[in-house]
């Protein structure tokens, strides 16, 4: 039996065809405000496909019937409802302009559903801008929630003009620049952001029509910069005499034909007087406020200097473990650095293996110094790994700095890197339970960077390559040379690319917004890789198509063929096939965008702890 939702939504689909004979592109709109015609003035469909198309179409059904339910209500302009069923979340919105009858807010909504539903049913947010109303969803959270957080996806602040212009331009235009800007300032002080307000010329005796409307979840100083924004774009309108202004966070629209009734407006004329009074408030503040800032900013640079000098102490201490080898003795120890002590070779050096105080075995990496970034990396590696201690991080022992290179001495990892495992000399010999830890050591090492340390460490670099495993077939996350820091509260770092294609998330190799969730791409990557024993960046032969590891993954999951990815190598029972499509799972909610949506590697670990039962003991 199908769902109300679903049946709601194939009516609506199917009353578009309907809706778009009616109302077709340049129809006018008639004088009535009662028979608005409403035409969608922008539309966008999300540039991404949603993980599982059917789960996503009933809860976004759901979410379009919780919306029409709440503006079902007499007086409810602005609705919000979400449904979080399965890995699918949907957040919608909804808001109607508040001339609307209740009856008329609806036959806009049922018109802006019936265009996202023949558009963009299988994307993972959409939205449509009407004259007398907007809807929007999406499946993630953040412009749901946080009144700061006005993502315009897909389109720019914009004005839309009409195409008549008045008789008396400069008269007109000196006219709508007040009477606009007066709307523009009172929206925002009023208690549900709307203005609707008329005018009358002197010439003429012609009246002038005008809305402005923000999201009402908003704050004041979000929607009155929104404004301002409108104002501006609806400036350039002049001198025609009709003109909207969009954006996902207001609405603002102006013409000489009326498209409300003269009973329905607002006296703006109390909220422009606070206006007035804010101004002296604002001179009694200043002549204070003076001497204040005088008394902070002495106190500002006081604190700076104190922080500053605390700041080289903690430099100076963070060395505190790592032992500062002499040159000359570790060049003795690699046989001068010769070939048959090399044990791999990196972007800015080489890996020897070491025998110090002739009992303990380390890793010495060598930073040739011709390279441009090496000093910078040496530095950041020593500063951040010798006083990070975690069972899946590779430990900083000591460094040297005396000679023509740098030197790092690392604790010596007998089996190499993870590359080695999976398409190296060694592939095929990891069984499903070996991999399943080296995913969950993985998970845990970044988990401890991002969260549990006393600074958030990015890694930006995480690959197989770049896993080492122990004699236990622990792995431990190995060269931190590209690490970056992400202060407390920051959304993302912007700064050039560094890394690895192929492992690097598109917000970071496209605009350089750096953030920890660009480890949790990568290690998505990563854990497919294990899964797989492909290399991420080898297309399938087997295809016609060229379909890179990720593509793969992908349409795998959207067809529930999961275990086609898995490496022939593991020849899985049943009773394992099961808990490695959860992983998987696992590993492509990781390289999802956009980045909100990808979970923390705290919530990575915790989602992997949960399956860690099924893995058969051996």
């Amino acid at each position: 039996m199908m769902s109300t939702g679903y049946q709601f939504s194939r009516w609506l689909a199917a009353m578009v065809v309907v809706v778009w004979m009616i109302v077709k592109p340049g129809s006018s709109q008639s004088n009535d405000s009662s028979s608005t015609v409403n035409m969608p003035i922008r539309s966008f469909c999300g540039p991404v496909d949603v993980m599982s198309p059917t789960v996503f179409f009933t809860n976004l059904n759901s979410t379009f019937v919780s919306l029409r339910k709440e503006l079902s209500r007499k007086g409810v302009y602005f609705a919000r409802s979400n449904n979080l069923g399965n890995a699918d979340s949907v957040y919608g919105t909804t808001q109607c302009r508040r001339y609307l009858s209740t009856a008329k807010c609806l036959s806009c909504f049922d018109v802006g559903v019936s265009i996202l539903t023949a558009r963009c049913t299988t994307r993972n947010g959409a939205y449509v801008i009407l004259d007398d109303c907007f809807i929007r969803y999406q499946n993630y959270q953040n412009y749901y929630d946080d009144p700061t957080v006005i993502e315009d996806v897909g389109v720019t602040s914009a004005g839309i003009c009409g195409n008549q212009s008045t008789s008396e331009p400069s008269t007109f235009n000196k006219f709508m620049e007040e009477f606009l800007s007066d709307i523009r300032v009172a929206t925002p002080r009023t208690s549900n952001f709307y203005v609707a307000s008329t005018t009358t010329r002197s010439s003429g005796n012609a009246t002038l029509y005008a809305i402005a409307q923000c999201i009402e979840n908003t704050t004041q100083n979000i929607c009155q910069n929104c404004l301002d924004t409108a104002y501006n774009n609806l400036v350039d309108c002049f001198p025609n005499t009709e003109g909207r202004a969009i954006n996902l966070g207001c609405f603002m629209r102006y013409s000489s034909t009326p498209f409300f009734k003269d009973n329905q407006t607002i006296d703006i004329t109390s909220f422009l007087q606070e206006e007035s009074s804010s101004k002296l408030g604002m001179i009694v503040a200043v002549t204070v406020g003076g001497g204040i800032f005088l008394l902070i900013l002495v106190f500002s640079l006081w604190y700076r200097l104190r922080k500053r000098s605390k700041a080289l102490e903690e430099d100076a201490s963070e060395l505190q473990g790592a032992v500062n080898f002499s040159y000359k003795d570790m060049k003795l120890a690699t046989g001068n650095f010769s070939e048959e002590y090399r044990i791999g070779r990196g972007g800015f050096g080489e890996v020897y293996k070491a025998t110090i105080d002739n009992k303990n075995v380390v890793a010495v990496k060598k930073l040739l110094v011709r390279h441009g970034r090496a000093r910078l990396e040496f530095n950041n590696e020593v500063k951040l790994m010798s006083s990070v201690r975690h069972r899946n991080l590779v430990r900083v022992l000591g460094w040297s700095s005396e000679g023509p290179e740098l030197l790092l001495v690392l604790e010596y990892m007998p089996n190499g890197s993870l590359d080695k495992f999976l398409w190296g000399e060694a592939k095929g010999r990891l069984n499903w339970k070996q991999r399943f830890n080296i995913i969950f050591g993985i998970a845990r090492g970044l988990a401890h960077l991002h969260h549990e340390f006393h600074v958030k460490i990015i890694h930006r670099d995480i690959k197989s390559a770049n896993i080492l495993i122990d004699d236990d077939f622990q792995p431990k996350i190995a060269d931190f040379g590209l690490a970056r820091l992400q202060e407390e509260g920051q959304s993302h770092v912007s700064t050039k690319f560094a890394g690895t294609l192929g492992y690097t998330a598109p917000e970071y190799a496209t605009h350089g917004h750096l953030s920890d969730k660009v480890d949790t791409y990568s290690f998505g990557v990563v854990t497919l890789e294990i899964i797989s024993g492909r290399r991420c960046n080898d297309v399938n032969s087997q295809r016609s198509d060229a379909c890179y590891l990720l593509d793969d993954a992908w349409k795998f999951y959207e067809n529930n063929m999961h275990l086609k990815i898995i490496d022939e190598n593991l020849n899985l029972p049943e009773s394992e096939q099961e808990h490695v499509k959860k992983i998987i799972e696992i590993a492509l909610k990781c390289t999802q965008s956009p980045v909100s949506i990808r979970p923390t590697m705290s919530e990575v670990v915790l989602m992997i702890s949960n399956e860690r039962s099924l893995v058969r003991r051996n």
